[in-house]
């Protein structure tokens, strides 16, 4: 899967989950930048990437991103 296949599944996801059509992910996006982020929609946020991607995180890897850059590179690593 292509960088920008993955971003486009995140933005429908990132939309879902925080009920904002004006999301789009973008490898700098972080939790800061997203009003709704907090740590429950984090969890809902992190369980959807793993159903829509057919992968699992650990707690480890999860506590180690930082924006949604990392995010994809965690994603690509699993595929």
């Amino acid at each position: 899967m292509q960088d920008s296949e993955v971003y486009d599944k995140l933005t429908g996801i990132f939309r879902d989950v925080f009920d904002d059509d004006s999301l789009t992910a973008r490898p700098d996006l972080s939790a800061d930048q997203v009003d709704e982020w907090d740590s429950l929609s984090h969890i809902r946020l992190m369980l959807t990437v793993e159903r829509a991607f057919n992968i699992k995180f650990s707690a480890g890897e999860i506590g180690k991103l930082k924006n949604v850059g990392d995010l994809v590179h965690l994603i690509e690593a699993k595929q």
